[in-house]
C-alpha cells in the first residue's frame, strides 16, 4: 500500500465519519462530546464535525503507516494542517452558495466531499515535505487550541448567522433566540 492509496481511502473514510460524527452528540449528549461533535445544525457546528472526522482518521493513518512501513516525518503536522485548512476552505466554497440558495442537502454533501478531497491533497503534500519535520509539538498545541475554541464557541457563540441553528432557532448548545 502506498501513501497515495491511503490518502484516497482516507477521503472516503472521512466522508463516512462526517455522517457518523454528525449524530454523536445527539446519541450520547454529554460535555465531552459537545467539544468534539456538533450540538446543533449551525454551519459552525458542522465545521467541528469536519475537523473532528479528519482528526479521527489520523488514528487509522497511524496504524496503516506502521503496517505498510510508510515513512513520514510530518504525521501530526499533516493532520493538523489538513483539518485546520478544511474549515475556511469549506466556508469559502459553501457560504456564497448558501447565501443564494439557502439550505440544500445536495450542495452540502457535494461541497463536503470536495473539501475532504482538498484536505487530503494538503495532507499528502505535508506528509511528503521534508522541511516541516519539527512542527509536531506546535501542531499538537494547535489541535488543543482549536478544540478549546470549538468548545468556547459551542457554549458562548456570538450572535451571527454562521452560529445560528435555523431549525431550532438557537445559538450553540443552549442559547435560544428570543
Amino acid at each position: 500500500m502506498t501513501l497515495k492509496k491511503i490518502k484516497i481511502i482516507d477521503i472516503f473514510l472521512i466522508f463516512v465519519l462526517c455522517f457518523l460524527t454528525h449524530f454523536m452528540y445527539s446519541w450520547f449528549p454529554n460535555t465531552l462530546f459537545s467539544i468534539f461533535f456538533p450540538v446543533n445544525e449551525s454551519i459552525w457546528e458542522h465545521m467541528k464535525m469536519l475537523f473532528t472526522a479528519i482528526m479521527l482518521i489520523t488514528l487509522f493513518d497511524f496504524f496503516a503507516f506502521k503496517k505498510w512501513n510508510i515513512k513520514n516525518s510530518n504525521f501530526l503536522t499533516s493532520s493538523f494542517i489538513s483539518s485546520l485548512t478544511s474549515v475556511p476552505i469549506f466556508l469559502i466554497i459553501y457560504m456564497p452558495f448558501y447565501k443564494d440558495t439557502g439550505e440544500n442537502m445536495i450542495l452540502n454533501i457535494t461541497v463536503l466531499f470536495i473539501v475532504i478531497c482538498i484536505s487530503q491533497i494538503i495532507s499528502f503534500r505535508v506528509l511528503t515535505n521534508d522541511h516541516m519535520k519539527h512542527l509536531g509539538y506546535l501542531s499538537l498545541i494547535g489541535i488543543i487550541v482549536c478544540y478549546i475554541i470549538f468548545s468556547v464557541l459551542t457554549y458562548y457563540p456570538p450572535e451571527s448567522d454562521i452560529f445560528l441553528d435555523h431549525k431550532e432557532n438557537k445559538y450553540g448548545i443552549n442559547h435560544y433566540v428570543i
